[in-house]
């Protein structure tokens, strides 16, 4: 059982240890953050969805996932009750496993005019976000982006793949690599057949994410 005064963080007492408790409540607010994060990417499940189930506006809830607010005790139950999770999950410090196995044939397609992108991995570090992604590029089209803040990072596996800014991008062979700055225009286009390749988006945490970017629905 959950019992209100193990959620004394949400509220600091007057005195000598208030910047102390400030402090503390920051990071509380942090860890909520990351673990509401990591939970609904965890259950696959957009903010509309999580706001539905708790009866949390969406705005509140992107605010929460930023690390923005200070949100009551009755917002935590609410979350804890649409996740179904305990409220400790949401409250406790998440220590990653050992061993992460995911199996791209059950992941959903996020499909484009050129590319089919699988979510394998979503890090959120102290001040970046990492995402990995399973990416194929289909011949016959060309992927545009008018950029985005962060960095791309590409690894080909097979085919050839022609990438980057757009007045000069790399030709990538199987085994190759590139990183390359991402706020300015930039392409993906296949040479010949298709490719299979692994993409790594790495951005700044505040930023939204690239790819929901481009897919609305999943945010």
């Amino acid at each position: 059982m959950w019992h209100a005064d193990r959620v004394r963080w949400i509220v600091c007492p007057v005195g000598s240890f208030v910047g102390r408790c400030r402090m503390a409540q920051l990071e509380a607010v942090g860890v909520l953050a990351a673990n509401l994060r990591a939970l609904r990417a965890d259950q696959g499940l957009s903010l509309s969805e999580v706001a539905r189930r708790s009866g949390i506006a969406k705005g509140t809830l992107s605010q929460l996932e930023s690390g923005v607010g200070n949100p009551t005790i009755q917002t935590v139950f609410s979350l804890s009750n649409a996740l179904q999770v305990p409220v400790s999950t949401l409250l406790t410090e998440r220590t990653e496993p050992d061993v992460v196995l995911v199996r791209s044939a059950g992941l959903e397609v996020l499909s484009s005019n050129a590319v089919d992108l699988r979510m394998l991995r979503r890090l959120d570090l102290t001040s970046a976000v990492l995402e990995v992604y399973d990416q194929r590029v289909r011949p016959g089209e060309v992927q545009h982006s008018h950029g985005h803040p962060g960095r791309e990072h590409v690894v080909v596996t097979e085919g050839t793949l022609r990438v980057g800014p757009v007045d000069a991008p790399y030709e990538l062979g199987p085994g190759d690599y590139v990183c390359f700055p991402a706020q300015g225009p930039h392409t993906y286009e296949t040479v010949g057949g298709p490719v299979t390749s692994v993409l790594l988006l790495e951005y700044p945490s505040e930023a939204e994410s690239p790819v929901l970017r481009h897919h609305p629905s999943l945010a």
